[in-house]
């Protein structure tokens, strides 16, 4: 923990799951094929494998990748190798991760969700799918620049104070 940083109380496993699944809905929601459009899933994979890697690990990136698989009818396995390969990477730095400010964090997952869309581009283009063209350039940068946005919306419920007390200070 950095000196000055507030302490955080635990994180409520409703909460954790929940906001997979709102991610995941976000995912699903009917934009047209865009590949500029950030992957809310990913952001929000990458913090919880981050902030609570004992809860949201590899099996949970391998499920939410495999219902990416089946919603945008892609081929089975493309998704999930792409998010258990993003996840194994971010449980991998968290622990230096969390030692920097939120506008250091996104720079430094921009390589996660750029090696994560690379995944998911070179098995499409395996497979016989079409380039989708040069804007899936700006998908790991938009998500990137998300990154300060989605740690202050899910870090939001754990900074209150559990019981507050104006004579206690934590």
């Amino acid at each position: 923990m950095r000196p000055g940083q507030q302490l955080l109380l635990p994180a409520n496993p409703l909460f954790i799951w929940g906001s997979l699944a709102v991610a995941l809905l976000l995912n699903m929601l009917p934009l047209g094929r865009t590949p500029w459009l950030p992957d809310f899933l990913i952001l929000v994979l990458v913090f919880w494998s981050v902030h609570q890697p004992l809860r949201v690990g590899i099996g949970a990136a391998f499920f939410f990748g495999l219902c990416m698989d089946v919603h945008q009818t892609a081929l089975l396995g493309q998704h999930a190798l792409a998010y258990t390969a993003l996840s194994f990477f971010a449980i991998t730095i968290h622990r230096r991760l969390l030692w920097f400010s939120v506008p250091s964090q996104a720079v430094q997952v921009l390589p996660l969700f750029v090696a994560a869309h690379a995944i998911e581009l070179a098995i499409r283009m395996v497979s016989g799918g079409a380039f989708p063209g040069w804007t899936v350039i700006l998908a790991p940068l938009i998500e990137s620049a998300l990154w300060p946005v989605v740690s202050i919306m899910l870090l939001a419920p754990q900074r209150r104070a559990p019981d507050p007390d104006e004579n206690r200070p934590l």
